[in-house]
């Protein structure tokens, strides 16, 4: 194609150039009468305007010859290199480029992390992997640095601490990961001007499907306004509590999970400008940013933590989150059709499922022998039922202002004694009551 212009504009530049030199030959031809010039007569002029018209028809009879060369020369050009197919827009588009932001401090483990994340990309050029050190720790560092050009290493540059409420002092910590979680996002967002981007921490290991996951549900959060994330983690991923054999079901979910989430750039604009000092996550949970939008989460969690130390020291490790299972075999989500996450598909389907089960008390649940296999519903009433009932299941009961880990519109689904078990309100439900909490 390049060739093909350069020569069509050689051309027009040769037709300009001889019409230049066409009009200067004919003004600037001497006078074929002797010296001194004098007008010619009468007589002579018509002889004259005769001579000036057959030399401006030769003229453009070259003209037009040296455009009929210029032409045929195109033409047997455009036979020899023929014009590649065109492709459909829809087949012709790249694939999302969706980086990794894994945040980490001083814990060398992290080795660990970005090994399974390193193993599992399907490409380098689509998912690069950015590591954000906070805390200056050097082991940390030497450990990121052995990975060469394989991940980008980028450190938080302030490492002071941060100015707390006396009665805050033993939370420093919290403080010093909500500015470098900060700091890392207007990386990525600001310098390094990604549109998406998948955010884990340096103790969380990936599923084989991990980048599957993310690359299918991207299309749902840039086309459903009512989304606002989606994460790899289920708060209720225990084994005992999940269907392993249905690993491809996803949920809607109004709880923040967190551990292994994708973020667009729009939502950043929209959160970099009020980011809290401490406590991000809890602080996200609020109905003034969740503002009613859900997230996407998986029935098999895509990530599981090994992170024991931090700052949390331990909080719900040993009680709950060493027993979540992660998802071991590859679900094709690409390849599937997850329209039926849409708000009002889902929510046509799934309040239908969950007010159609048949409604038992846990006692008959506990006492089922296992005949009966059909999914069923426990219905609360209030937070202290609700708070009573999921500790019975195993579920977690704690709830960030009023939403349950997990529920959607209220609803917890789990597995209980083999069985799908719909832990809901009332159907008439009208809302999270936040005095919950």
């Amino acid at each position: 194609m390049p060739k093909k212009s350069s020569l069509a504009l050689g051309g027009a530049a040769l037709f300009l150039a001889w019409n230049g030199l066409l009009l200067l030959f004919l003004w600037s031809r001497p006078a074929s009468f002797p010296d001194p010039p004098r007008p010619p007569s009468a007589r002579e002029l018509p002889a004259r305007l005769l001579r000036l018209a057959q030399d401006a028809e030769a003229e453009l009879r070259l003209q037009r010859d040296l455009l009929l060369q210029i032409q045929h020369l195109r033409l047997q050009r455009r036979q020899k290199t023929p014009e590649p197919p065109r492709i459909p827009a829809s087949t012709a588009e790249e694939p999302p480029v969706i980086p990794v932001l894994v945040l980490a401090c001083d814990r060398s483990s992290v080795r660990r992390c970005l090994d399974k994340i390193l193993r599992y990309r399907p490409s380098a050029r689509r998912f690069p992997v950015i590591v954000s050190q906070d805390c200056g720790h050097a082991e940390t560092a030497a450990v990121i640095a052995s990975y060469g050009a394989a991940v980008a290493h980028i450190r938080q540059p302030d490492l002071s601490d941060v100015a707390v409420p006396p009665e805050h002092r033993k939370f420093q910590g919290y403080y010093k990961i909500a500015r470098h979680y900060r700091w890392a996002l207007g990386q990525v967002f600001r310098a390094f001007r990604y549109r998406a981007a998948i955010v884990v921490e340096d103790d969380l290991e990936v599923a084989p499907d991990f980048f599957e996951y993310f690359q299918a549900v991207l299309p749902l959060l840039r086309e459903d306004g009512s989304l606002w994330c989606a994460s790899a983690w289920n708060d209720n991923g225990r084994e005992a509590l999940v269907d392993a054999g249905r690993a491809e079901l996803l949920y809607r979910t109004d709880f923040f999970p967190g551990l292994g989430w994708l973020l667009l750039a729009e939502l950043w604009d929209e959160l970099e400008p009020k980011w809290p000092p401490a406590f991000w996550d809890d602080w996200m949970r609020r109905p003034e940013q969740r503002r009613g939008r859900s997230c996407v989460r998986p029935e098999v969690s895509r990530t599981m933590t090994f992170g024991r130390k931090g700052v949390s020291h331990g909080q719900f490790f040993d009680q709950y989150l060493k027993f979540i299972k992660l998802n071991d075999r590859f679900v094709p989500f690409t390849k599937m059709d997850l329209s039926y996450l849409k708000k009002d598909e889902y929510e046509r389907f799934f309040l239908r499922q969950v007010y159609s089960a048949p409604e038992v008390r846990l006692e008959e649940l506990q006492e089922d022998s296992g005949r009966e296999l059909g999914p069923v519903r426990i219905q609360y009433r209030g937070r202290d039922s609700f708070k009573a009932l999921a500790k019975a299941l195993g579920l977690m009961d704690d709830l960030k202002s009023g939403v349950p880990r997990g529920g959607y519109r209220g609803i917890v689904s789990s597995v209980c004694r083999g069985r799908r078990v719909f832990l809901a309100p009332p159907s008439d439900w009208t809302g999270y009551d936040p005095s919950w909490s």
